[in-house]
């Protein structure tokens, strides 16, 4: 499999709509410490040879030392894995070996993470993964006043 590029945001809202990527608030790495609503944006850039099948697609929260960040649920803690699959059409008349854009994306809402950390969104297509596929950001300290004695 030829390697698909891919492009990666941390924006404040996305979305993907008529095959364009609209964002606000995109670039930020730094977020928190209070839970805040945020979004990945993505675009793929499918080879010719990779257009018309069916691709799966996997993004992964992960901390610092890249373990997964569990997060509650009502089954109990579970990684954030956001997954799916994707196919790309090859629109008639595009010329032979065209790159097709998919942009995606996904709007996560607050999250309760550990102020002052490290953390990775990271992306995989067909299991397989690259260091450029992920997005890092941090969490601001929490500023707590001292405890009085």
């Amino acid at each position: 499999m030829k390697d698909m590029k891919v492009t990666i945001m941390l924006a404040d809202f996305a979305q993907a709509l008529n095959g364009k990527l609209y964002i606000m608030g995109g670039g930020w790495s730094i977020t928190g410490p209070m839970p805040s609503p945020s979004a990945i944006a993505i675009k793929i850039e499918v080879p010719w040879t990779e257009t018309n099948q069916k691709h799966n697609l996997k993004i992964e929260l992960l901390d610092g030392d890249y373990h997964p960040v569990l997060i509650p649920m009502p089954a109990g803690n579970s990684p954030l894995v956001i997954s799916g699959e994707f196919e790309v059409g090859r629109p008639a008349g595009l010329k032979v070996g065209t790159s097709i854009d998919a942009p995606f994306a996904f709007n996560i809402g607050p999250l309760s993470l550990e102020p002052g950390k490290g953390y990775v969104w990271k992306l995989s297509i067909d299991d397989k993964t690259n260091e450029n596929w992920q997005v890092s950001f941090s969490t601001r300290p929490s500023h707590q006043s001292p405890a009085k004695t």
